[in-house]
Protein backbone atom coordinates (compact mmCIF):
# COMPACT_ATOMS: atom_id res chain seq x y z
CA UNK A 1 0.00 0.00 0.00
CA UNK A 2 2.98 2.18 1.00
CA UNK A 3 4.58 1.62 -2.37
CA UNK A 4 1.34 2.36 -4.44
CA UNK A 5 0.38 5.75 -1.88
CA UNK A 6 4.44 6.97 -3.32
CA UNK A 7 3.85 5.95 -6.83
CA UNK A 8 0.74 7.86 -6.70
CA UNK A 9 2.33 11.26 -5.01
CA UNK A 10 5.49 10.75 -7.28
CA UNK A 11 3.12 10.28 -10.24
CA UNK A 12 1.09 13.60 -9.46
CA UNK A 13 4.35 15.46 -8.62
CA UNK A 14 6.08 14.37 -12.51
CA UNK A 15 2.75 15.95 -13.69
CA UNK A 16 2.84 19.05 -12.18
CA UNK A 17 6.53 19.49 -12.98
CA UNK A 18 5.73 18.89 -16.93
CA UNK A 19 3.18 21.70 -16.61
CA UNK A 20 5.05 23.78 -15.08
CA UNK A 21 4.46 26.12 -12.19
CA UNK A 22 2.96 29.34 -13.43
CA UNK A 23 -0.49 30.73 -13.50
CA UNK A 24 -0.92 32.00 -16.97
CA UNK A 25 -4.23 33.94 -16.38
CA UNK A 26 -1.79 35.68 -12.84
CA UNK A 27 1.03 36.53 -15.68
CA UNK A 28 -1.20 38.23 -18.02
CA UNK A 29 -1.40 41.16 -15.33
CA UNK A 30 2.28 41.57 -15.20
CA UNK A 31 2.60 41.19 -18.94
CA UNK A 32 1.70 44.87 -19.90
CA UNK A 33 4.85 45.94 -19.25
CA UNK A 34 6.64 43.83 -21.71
CA UNK A 35 4.58 44.67 -24.57
CA UNK A 36 5.91 47.53 -25.46
CA UNK A 37 9.01 46.11 -26.93
CA UNK A 38 7.65 42.39 -27.23
CA UNK A 39 4.06 43.04 -28.83
CA UNK A 40 1.01 41.79 -27.85
CA UNK A 41 0.68 38.25 -26.49
CA UNK A 42 4.64 38.40 -27.26
CA UNK A 43 4.21 37.29 -30.75
CA UNK A 44 5.26 40.54 -32.65
CA UNK A 45 8.08 42.50 -31.62
CA UNK A 46 8.50 45.89 -32.15
CA UNK A 47 11.89 45.27 -33.68
CA UNK A 48 13.31 42.04 -35.10
CA UNK A 49 16.46 41.82 -33.04
CA UNK A 50 13.44 41.37 -29.84
CA UNK A 51 12.86 37.85 -29.66
CA UNK A 52 8.97 36.96 -29.60
CA UNK A 53 7.87 35.27 -26.66
CA UNK A 54 4.91 32.82 -27.34
CA UNK A 55 5.48 29.52 -26.85
CA UNK A 56 8.76 29.20 -26.55
CA UNK A 57 8.47 26.53 -23.83
CA UNK A 58 7.64 27.95 -20.06
CA UNK A 59 10.97 26.53 -18.44
CA UNK A 60 13.39 28.45 -20.61
CA UNK A 61 11.21 31.59 -20.19
CA UNK A 62 11.88 31.31 -16.45
CA UNK A 63 15.16 30.65 -16.03
CA UNK A 64 15.80 33.70 -18.64
CA UNK A 65 13.70 36.02 -16.92
CA UNK A 66 15.74 34.92 -13.41
CA UNK A 67 18.93 35.59 -15.10
CA UNK A 68 17.61 38.71 -16.00
CA UNK A 69 16.28 39.69 -12.99
CA UNK A 70 19.63 38.58 -10.93
CA UNK A 71 21.42 40.47 -13.49
CA UNK A 72 23.39 37.27 -14.81
CA UNK A 73 22.30 37.86 -18.25
CA UNK A 74 22.43 41.65 -19.15
CA UNK A 75 19.52 43.10 -20.77
CA UNK A 76 19.97 46.92 -21.04
CA UNK A 77 16.52 47.65 -22.15
CA UNK A 78 15.00 45.42 -19.32
CA UNK A 79 16.90 47.24 -16.66
CA UNK A 80 14.66 47.40 -13.35
CA UNK A 81 11.65 45.66 -15.06
CA UNK A 82 11.70 42.60 -13.13
CA UNK A 83 12.90 43.92 -9.89
CA UNK A 84 9.51 44.44 -8.34
CA UNK A 85 8.23 40.65 -9.30
CA UNK A 86 8.30 37.31 -6.93
CA UNK A 87 9.97 33.98 -7.88
CA UNK A 88 6.05 33.29 -8.73
CA UNK A 89 5.83 36.35 -10.83
CA UNK A 90 8.29 35.28 -12.90
CA UNK A 91 6.89 31.97 -13.31
CA UNK A 92 3.44 33.14 -13.77
CA UNK A 93 4.79 35.77 -16.82
CA UNK A 94 6.57 32.43 -18.16
CA UNK A 95 3.07 30.34 -18.06
CA UNK A 96 1.16 32.91 -19.93
CA UNK A 97 3.64 33.51 -22.51
CA UNK A 98 4.10 30.16 -23.05
CA UNK A 99 0.30 29.34 -23.93
CA UNK A 100 0.09 31.98 -26.39
CA UNK A 101 0.47 30.70 -30.29
CA UNK A 102 4.23 31.53 -31.77
CA UNK A 103 3.33 33.84 -35.17
CA UNK A 104 5.64 32.27 -37.95
CA UNK A 105 7.18 34.59 -40.08
CA UNK A 106 8.78 34.06 -44.09
CA UNK A 107 12.02 32.82 -44.62
CA UNK A 108 14.21 34.29 -47.07
CA UNK A 109 13.75 31.54 -50.23
CA UNK A 110 17.13 31.99 -51.06
CA UNK A 111 18.43 30.27 -47.80
CA UNK A 112 15.54 28.12 -47.46
CA UNK A 113 18.58 24.74 -48.74
CA UNK A 114 21.00 25.51 -46.78
CA UNK A 115 19.35 26.60 -43.17
CA UNK A 116 17.47 23.40 -43.72
CA UNK A 117 20.63 21.44 -44.27
CA UNK A 118 22.14 22.77 -41.26
CA UNK A 119 19.02 22.52 -39.23
CA UNK A 120 18.01 19.04 -39.71
CA UNK A 121 21.73 17.86 -40.69
CA UNK A 122 24.38 19.75 -38.80
CA UNK A 123 27.97 19.93 -40.57
CA UNK A 124 29.87 17.05 -40.50
CA UNK A 125 32.94 18.43 -41.52
CA UNK A 126 32.96 21.47 -38.79
CA UNK A 127 31.17 19.34 -36.30
CA UNK A 128 28.07 21.56 -35.81
CA UNK A 129 25.45 18.86 -34.23
CA UNK A 130 21.82 19.06 -35.49
CA UNK A 131 19.59 22.08 -34.44
CA UNK A 132 16.92 19.81 -34.31
CA UNK A 133 18.79 17.28 -32.27
CA UNK A 134 17.62 19.61 -28.99
CA UNK A 135 15.24 22.07 -30.80
CA UNK A 136 13.03 19.32 -32.53
CA UNK A 137 12.54 19.02 -36.38
CA UNK A 138 9.24 20.69 -36.15
CA UNK A 139 11.20 23.81 -34.00
CA UNK A 140 8.87 23.41 -30.95
CA UNK A 141 11.84 22.62 -28.54
CA UNK A 142 12.37 20.33 -25.84
CA UNK A 143 10.04 21.54 -22.85
CA UNK A 144 11.64 19.45 -19.93
CA UNK A 145 15.37 19.77 -20.79
CA UNK A 146 14.74 23.75 -21.46
CA UNK A 147 15.51 23.81 -24.69
CA UNK A 148 13.42 26.92 -26.14
CA UNK A 149 11.10 26.47 -29.35
CA UNK A 150 12.79 28.09 -32.09
CA UNK A 151 10.37 28.06 -35.38
CA UNK A 152 8.85 31.35 -35.64
CA UNK A 153 11.33 33.19 -34.06
CA UNK A 154 12.77 36.36 -36.02
CA UNK A 155 15.81 35.47 -37.99
CA UNK A 156 17.03 38.99 -36.75
CA UNK A 157 17.03 37.61 -32.94
CA UNK A 158 18.65 34.73 -33.91
CA UNK A 159 21.22 35.33 -35.87
CA UNK A 160 22.02 38.34 -33.22
CA UNK A 161 22.08 35.18 -30.14
CA UNK A 162 24.62 33.16 -32.05
CA UNK A 163 26.68 35.54 -32.81
CA UNK A 164 26.52 36.49 -29.26
CA UNK A 165 27.07 32.65 -28.05
CA UNK A 166 29.97 32.74 -30.62
CA UNK A 167 31.50 35.07 -29.22
CA UNK A 168 31.16 34.40 -25.70
CA UNK A 169 29.16 37.59 -24.96
CA UNK A 170 25.70 35.21 -23.33
CA UNK A 171 27.81 32.17 -21.50
CA UNK A 172 24.95 32.08 -18.72
CA UNK A 173 22.34 29.39 -18.20
CA UNK A 174 21.95 25.39 -18.07
CA UNK A 175 22.38 25.08 -22.03
CA UNK A 176 25.26 28.13 -22.69
CA UNK A 177 28.07 25.71 -22.85
CA UNK A 178 26.44 23.93 -25.45
CA UNK A 179 25.70 26.81 -27.58
CA UNK A 180 28.75 28.27 -27.06
CA UNK A 181 30.50 25.06 -28.88
CA UNK A 182 28.16 24.58 -31.22
CA UNK A 183 27.87 28.71 -32.26
CA UNK A 184 31.32 29.02 -32.23
CA UNK A 185 31.82 26.35 -35.53
CA UNK A 186 29.45 28.24 -37.05
CA UNK A 187 30.31 30.67 -39.98
CA UNK A 188 28.32 34.56 -40.50
CA UNK A 189 26.52 32.61 -43.63
CA UNK A 190 25.59 29.77 -41.35
CA UNK A 191 24.61 31.49 -38.89
CA UNK A 192 22.35 33.94 -41.75
CA UNK A 193 21.06 30.55 -43.18
CA UNK A 194 20.00 28.61 -40.03
CA UNK A 195 18.27 31.53 -38.73
CA UNK A 196 16.25 32.47 -41.91
CA UNK A 197 15.19 28.99 -41.69
CA UNK A 198 14.37 28.88 -38.55
CA UNK A 199 12.18 32.05 -38.54
CA UNK A 200 9.35 30.04 -41.16
CA UNK A 201 9.67 26.89 -39.34
CA UNK A 202 5.91 25.38 -38.67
Amino acid sequence: MKRLIAGVVLGVGLTAMAHGAGDPAAGEQNAAVCAGCHGQDGAKPIMGTYPKLSGLGEKYLYNQLVDIKSGDRAIPEMTGLLTAMSDQDLQNLAAYYNSKDMVVGQANPDLVEAGQALYRGGNMASGVPACAGCHNPKGIGNEPAGYPALGGQTAEYLAKQLKAYRAGERAVGSNAAIMMDVASKLTDAEIEAVASYASGLN
